[in-house]
């Protein structure tokens, strides 16, 4: 169904060309949109009623031209061109088939929009892919990947209009939604865009969000692929890259799924391996019962590979200071930060418990 604005946008452009007044209705006579700034449209209603159950799809009544417009062989519309004269049935017509034109548009993407959200979550069969592809004249060999915007707030209709103008020239690109908070962009791939070229991509999106839908924004992407059948799997590796990256990497705003590193195996275990990883490492305790100081002068150490020269200069402590607390950490948990593999378990057992924390707050 077209919008009410739409319409008004339709047939306000008419009457600045032709000077002729109109008016839409639907086929209960209720007005939809209208040029006319008077009451001349209630005036009509026993004439929208019997032209409505007449067998015209154009009709003279009242010194007003009355037009059908039909959605297939559904009686859709009735426009009303203000006059009686042949040029006022011109421009009557003339009206029709630009809502023809567009209800046909609108029904397109519709069948397009509703096409791709099935394909993302997995609701067709082969068969029907590759069928509902060659009717809606989507290309079914070609490069793409699927964005996932996630926004701060549901229905988010202003974000979503800026990235459907951010794309508007890509007519091979789909913009859709498939839940409250995400926006999906599948965008077709030139044969010479590479990983860094999508990561560009994923940077404006969150800039023009940022400046100019006032959003603050997560933006996930996934692998490139090459048939529409493999759409489904950029999605859910988009899907993961945007949960993954917001349990580990929280700082990050773009997140791809080919960098997200150890982190994508951690959040495929299950809890009660991570409880027993967790148990085995730090015994009755854990990393959420460690001070703020030791988790600073742990995060700084692993950001400075291990070098404790430069972790004591970026804490403005005394090199001696951070070698007493990293002996202090060995005696409380048996690992000693300063050599590789203990320094390996233990930054994977922080991200463990991280992943812990957030299934458990997921539980609430």
């Amino acid at each position: 169904m077209i919008s009410n604005q739409i319409l008004q946008n339709t047939i306000d452009g008419l009457k600045g060309i032709t000077k002729v007044d109109m008016c839409v209705l639907d086929t209960e006579g209720k007005v939809l949109a209208e040029t006319t700034a008077d009451d001349e449209h209630e005036k009509l209603g026993e004439s929208i009623s019997a032209f409505v159950v007449s067998q015209a799809d154009s009709q003279t009544l009242q010194g007003n031209q009355f037009f059908k417009v039909y959605d297939d062989t559904q009686l859709e519309y009735i426009v009303v061109a203000m006059g009686d004269s042949e040029e006022d049935y011109t421009i009557g017509k003339i009206a029709v088939f630009q809502i023809q034109s567009l209800l046909i548009a609108y029904k397109e993407r519709y069948d397009r929009d509703n096409f791709i959200k099935n394909l993302l979550l997995d609701n067709l069969l082969l068969v029907d892919i590759y069928n509902r592809a060659k009717k809606l004249h989507i290309q079914m060999n070609a490069r793409r990947v699927v964005y996932i915007i996630e926004t701060s707030k549901e229905k988010d209709s202003e974000a979503l209009e800026t990235v459907r103008g951010l794309f508007a020239g890509g007519i091979r690109d789909f913009i859709t939604a498939v839940d409250e908070k995400n926006i999906i962009l599948v965008k077709e791939l030139a044969p010479t865009d590479t990983y860094e070229n999508l990561d560009k991509t994923a940077q404006i999106i969150l800039d023009m969000l940022n400046t100019e839908a006032m959003a603050r924004v997560h933006v996930a992407y996934g692998t490139i692929v090459n048939e529409i059948k493999e759409v489904s799997r950029s999605y859910k590796e988009a899907k993961m890259a945007l949960d993954v990256g917001k349990i580990f990497y929280h700082e990050k705003r773009v997140m791809a799924y080919s960098n997200l590193g150890i982190g994508r195996l951690i959040y495929q275990l299950p809890m009660p391996l991570c409880k027993m990883f967790i148990k085995e490492i730090f015994d009755d305790s854990s990393p959420n019962d460690f001070d703020e100081e030791t988790l600073t002068t742990i995060n700084k150490f692993f950001e400075n590979n291990l070098n404790v020269s430069e972790t004591s200069r970026q804490l403005y402590i005394h090199r001696n200071t951070l070698v007493y607390r990293l002996d202090k950490l060995q005696k409380s948990t048996g690992l000693d930060l300063r050599t590789f593999e203990d320094a390996i378990t233990f930054q994977i057992a922080l991200m463990v418990v991280k992943y812990m924390n957030y299934l458990e707050a997921m539980d609430f």
